[in-house]
């Protein structure tokens, strides 16, 4: 029977080493695959290579494509963030500013009325701004 104190803190150690490591690893083989498909200046066959060589051989595929190619791999993540930023901003955009709900356009002409009636707008710029938020 194995009881606690018969595995040493030093072997528990080692243990979580290898896990951490094994886990890395495996983070770092995704990223390489992700980073060959993410790839835009890579054909087919240079993918097909790239992933062959990963898989068949990962521990020598990994280490030759980080050699290889890993400055690129920051600069195409980096792109690839940013390209994803821009069109959530973009959407975020479109979509605040397209007046969907339908309290906002009276929300408006409220606000509008009541500039009106303060005298900081003239008839004529609140019929074309009246006209704006209706159209």
């Amino acid at each position: 029977m194995n009881l606690a104190y018969d595995y040493p803190v030093l072997g528990a150690f080692w243990t979580v080493m290898w896990i951490f490591l094994w886990v890395l690893w495996i983070v770092l083989l995704f990223r390489i695959i992700g980073d060959v498909f993410r790839d835009d200046t890579l054909g087919g066959a240079g993918k097909t290579g790239w992933l062959v060589f990963v898989v068949l051989l990962p521990f020598l595929g990994a280490f030759v494509y980080v050699l290889a190619r890993g400055k690129g791999m920051g600069d195409r993540e980096l792109r690839h963030t940013q390209a994803r930023q821009q069109a959530f901003d973009d959407y975020i955009r479109e979509t605040a500013g397209s007046g969907a709900a339908p309290g906002n356009a009276a929300d408006q002409l409220a606000t509008l009325a009541e500039v009106r009636s303060r005298g900081d707008i003239t008839d004529a710029e609140f019929q074309r701004a009246k006209e704006k938020i209706l159209h």
